[in-house]
């Protein structure tokens, strides 16, 4: 079955949880810059937390459906309607055959993960259904989607079969996620980060500057990186650095003196210095940053970082126990 783009959007791409094992050969990982949003969305909707779904930039999207589905989103605050039915984040929702999905403008935040019951059904490339943009391989022949684009989505699982069953009458859900999983934007951001490799080559007002001070997003972000407008940040020594390695989180430091922080298509190694590390458990809240917002930072020990990660990793665990207690509930009344 497919589902029919009758509006594309600003930027909406076929995206999983990325292409892991590929960056000694150069490639990104890639994959929904809030990769947890997308599993959480997933899971609502009875799909394997590692599906391929959407990822909707500044909303624009509308959708037109074959069968019946279950959907579900996370993200930023954005209206998402099914006719005039407002589906709230973190729900899942029945959309029957012949009904439009429609992804209005973002109140907060920018990007939201749309998950369709059967995941889109897309050829795997170096182990991933994720659009490489700039590469131009994967997801949809490698490219945003446009008006008019046909997207193969797979069979409704057990557990879908169930949700549709459940929800003919209510159409959406009464369970959800904890809020900050499905609405991770904030008006206010904070990212916590730990110390990065060159940390110890600037100084202490320089350090200082950057933990106390706030930074400006800038339009020339995308998809690689956020650059940042602010205090400059300068090395105490002038020089070149030899190019080490990098990933999503990494905050980058130019000889501009205005720091970059790197997201999911973020190239694999830098030369420029590396002066913190913004923490897993924060990165659907960096995904969320749009043209003019004003995020600070704030250092968190290492011990912290991973303890905070663990413990949503043993909630989502819980969670996702708690949906098949659901559908286990839904399959036997049925």
């Amino acid at each position: 079955m497919k589902a029919n783009v009758r509006r594309a959007g600003f930027l909406t791409t076929v995206q999983d949880a990325g292409r892991e094992g590929f960056r000694a050969l150069g490639v990104s990982l890639g994959g929904a810059l809030d990769s947890f949003a997308l599993r959480v969305a997933n899971s609502l909707v009875g799909n394997d937390p590692g599906a391929a779904g959407l990822e909707v930039t500044l909303g624009g999207l509308e959708l037109a459906f074959a069968d019946d589905r279950i959907v579900a989103w996370c993200g930023g605050a954005f209206d998402v309607r099914v006719g005039p039915a407002k589906i709230p984040a973190g729900h899942a929702a029945l959309i029957h055959s012949g009904e439009e999905l429609k992804i209005g403008p973002a109140g907060n935040g920018c990007r939201s993960w749309l998950a369709l019951s059967g995941g889109i059904d897309v050829p795997v490339v170096l182990g991933s259904r994720s659009t490489d943009l700039r590469a131009r391989f994967g997801g949809f022949d490698g490219r945003a989607l446009r008006d008019g684009d046909e997207i193969s989505l797979g069979e409704n699982s057990r557990e879908a079969s169930a949700l549709i069953d459940k929800l003919r009458s209510k159409r959406i859900s009464e369970w959800r996620p904890a809020h900050d999983w499905s609405s991770p934007g904030s008006a206010a951001p904070v990212l916590r980060f730990v110390q990065g490799a060159d940390w110890n080559r600037f100084d202490d007002s320089t350090i200082q500057r950057f933990s106390n001070e706030s930074y400006a997003v800038s339009s020339e972000s995308d998809r690689m990186g956020v650059r940042l407008r602010g205090g400059q940040l300068k090395p105490k020594e002038d020089g070149d650095l030899v190019s080490e390695a990098v990933a999503p989180g990494t905050i980058q430091v130019p000889p501009s003196g205005q720091p970059i922080l790197l997201l999911g298509d973020c190239q694999t190694i830098g030369g420029y210095p590396k002066i913190a590390n913004v923490i897993t458990i924060d990165f659907p809240i960096a995904a969320q940053l749009r043209v003019g917002d004003q995020v600070r930072f704030r250092e968190a020990s290492l011990s912290d970082a991973q303890r905070l990660l663990l413990d949503r990793t043993h909630r989502f665990e819980e969670f996702r126990r708690g949906l098949s207690l659901i559908s286990d509930e839904i399959s036997r009344r049925s």
